[in-house]
């Protein structure tokens, strides 16, 4: 008789261009209990690249969680959302926006367009390892996600 004890190694991709914020969330997953790998890109464009595995990315794995910043270069995180929950091949990946802006209006437009999770980042390290350490205990431990 064969247990399966081997649990889904998970692909967690950060839309983020600011280099600090990226090394401190990198930092908070390493502590993990969840096999994981932390895939990160600087902007709007690379990540519809990724996505769609275009150009560089034609290899890249389907991410089971997008971590997503709204105020990114080249394409804004809010048309990256759009794009993301408008495809019928990527609306069912979890979207968390992940992002500083506290604005009403960014929040309502987010839901609208079906971003899964809000959360306004903490400057606070203490307060955002706990942040990504409830992301990962909800959208990586606790909840069911769609297979491939």
């Amino acid at each position: 008789m064969s247990v399966e004890t081997e649990e889904k190694h998970r692909t967690i991709f950060l839309v983020e261009d600011n280099k600090a914020d990226i090394r401190l969330i990198q930092e908070a997953f390493k502590n993990s209990q969840v096999p994981h790998e932390v895939v990160t890109v600087r902007d709007g464009m690379d990540a519809m690249a990724y996505l769609r595995q275009e150009g560089d990315y034609t290899h890249a794995p389907r991410p089971d969680l997008i971590l997503l910043d709204l105020n990114l270069p080249r394409k804004d995180g809010r048309e990256v959302l759009a794009e993301i929950k408008a495809d019928p091949v990527l609306k069912r990946i979890p979207v968390v926006v992940l992002t500083t802006s506290r604005n009403e209006d960014d929040i309502f437009h987010s839901y609208d367009l079906h971003v899964n999770c809000y959360i306004t980042k903490s400057r606070n390290l203490t307060q955002l390892f706990q942040i990504v350490k409830g992301i990962e205990e909800f959208w990586l431990s606790t909840v069911t996600l769609p297979p491939e």
